[in-house]
């Protein structure tokens, strides 16, 4: 199991989005990416059977975009991006991976108003980390 808690900001960072939002898009995202060999929840199980994972992440920075820019431009220029820095845990509070990471949005989900446009590329990049540490 892995259990994801609410992303948190650094200091001076301005986020337009609710981060308990962001949390449950979060846990929406990677059910679907890591269905099939893990079970993910926002909160811890009171009685877990098996090894538990905490991933915790922070925004360390934010770049909301240019929407003109990017119809002048053209792909890929002045997209929203933010900079993250997250670690999965065991519980035993050991790491097993910690990664910084800029990423930015979907290209055509731009200006959607959802922290979903940040949460679906955050959560590729989890996975990816996540299946590449072979937790168990």
């Amino acid at each position: 199991m892995i259990v994801i808690q609410p992303f948190t900001t650094a200091t001076g960072v301005q986020l337009p989005y609710d981060l308990k939002q962001m949390q449950a898009q979060l846990v929406a995202e990677l059910k679907v990416t890591l269905a099939k060999d893990f079970d993910i929840a926002a909160d811890a199980p009171a009685s877990p059977s098996g090894s538990v994972y905490t991933l915790e992440g922070e925004i360390v920075d934010w770049r909301p975009g240019n929407a003109a820019k990017r119809l002048i431009v053209g792909l890929g220029s002045g997209r929203e991006a933010t900079d993250i820095r997250y670690k999965v845990t065991d519980g035993s509070g050991k790491s097993a991976f910690e990664q910084k990471d800029t990423v930015r949005t979907n290209f055509y989900s731009q200006g959607a108003g959802s922290v979903g446009t940040l949460t679906h590329p955050i959560a590729l990049k989890i996975a990816d980390l996540i299946n590449d540490a072979k937790l168990r």
